[in-house]
């Protein structure tokens, strides 16, 4: 059973939303981190936005090359992340993952989180 899989990824235009979900089970949906991390070619893999899972405010915290335009959120009924991302720019189009974490790290700290998902794409045109 894949641990943490992404949909939601697709095209738009620069300005227009889209909105991720990354389903988790198992191990990684009792985890007490989950992010979202993106990587566009030839650059390395970069922690864009993280929530606390285990309390009911959700600690989130996010780059600050999003921060305003996107915002993270879980729904533990349904052991399920989401990104909502408004106001997108090109410089957004990336491969978008999923990541989970027990453990005590920076939320940007890519070695940190064990469990991943596949990606899913994000293009987003001028």
């Amino acid at each position: 059973q894949v641990p943490l899989v992404e949909s939601g990824g697709g095209s738009v235009q620069a300005g227009g939303s889209l909105k991720l979900s990354c389903a988790a089970s198992g191990y990684a949906a009792s985890s007490s981190r989950m992010a979202w991390f993106r990587q566009a070619p030839g650059k390395e893999r970069e922690g864009v936005a993280s929530i606390l899972t285990e309390t009911s405010a959700g600690t989130t915290d996010y780059a600050d090359s999003v921060r305003g335009r996107f915002t993270i959120s879980r729904d533990n009924a349904k052991n399920t992340l989401y990104l909502q991302m408004n106001s997108l720019k090109p410089e957004d189009t990336a491969v978008y993952y999923c990541a989970a974490t027990s453990l005590f790290i920076h939320w940007t700290s890519v070695r940190g989180y064990p469990y991943w998902g596949q990606g899913t794409q994000v293009t987003v045109s001028s």
